[in-house]
């Protein structure tokens, strides 16, 4: 809807479009998998680090973050390609353009914002299930309520 909004052909980077949308394939079938490991993910929505620690859930925890990375790296890519779309072709037809591309540009720079923490976060959760890190291991010294506010960021 954006470039017909913009009344142009096509966005700024068709190619990066393209992938952003073909990459959520994967991330999908990654989530999807993971409902099917054993006894599903069983975290909840929001991963809290009690449950999607390495003593409770096995690999289907594992998938499904990299489910989001895949995920989180094609909004990423979409958001950008927003944001310039709406700024470049905003020069070229005028100043005057309808809300919606106002609010997808200004989601998409939220979203530029607060993604980045998100996979940090779910790194982070990574590398404590696998290298023995303690970011969220009360055990260790970590602080188990850091990935609520890096989640919730």
């Amino acid at each position: 809807l954006v470039p017909l909004m913009l009344k142009v052909p096509d966005m700024q980077f068709p190619r990066v479009n393209a992938f952003s949308f073909w990459a959520l394939v994967p991330a999908l079938y990654f989530i999807s998998v993971s409902s099917w490991i054993e006894n599903g993910v069983g975290t909840g929505w929001t991963f809290y680090p009690p449950l999607s620690g390495d003593e409770y859930h096995g690999i289907c925890v594992d998938t499904s973050v990299m489910s989001l990375h895949i995920a989180g790296i094609s909004s990423i890519f979409s958001s950008m390609n927003f944001v310039v779309s709406a700024h470049k072709m905003r020069m070229v037809h005028g100043h005057m353009l309808n809300l919606f591309p106002w609010g997808v540009s200004v989601t998409s720079i939220l979203l530029l914002g607060a993604l980045p923490v998100l996979a940090g976060g779910l790194t982070m959760l990574l590398a404590d299930r696998h290298f023995n890190t303690s970011f969220f291991d009360m055990g260790g010294g970590g602080d188990a309520v850091l990935f609520q506010h890096l989640f919730w960021f």
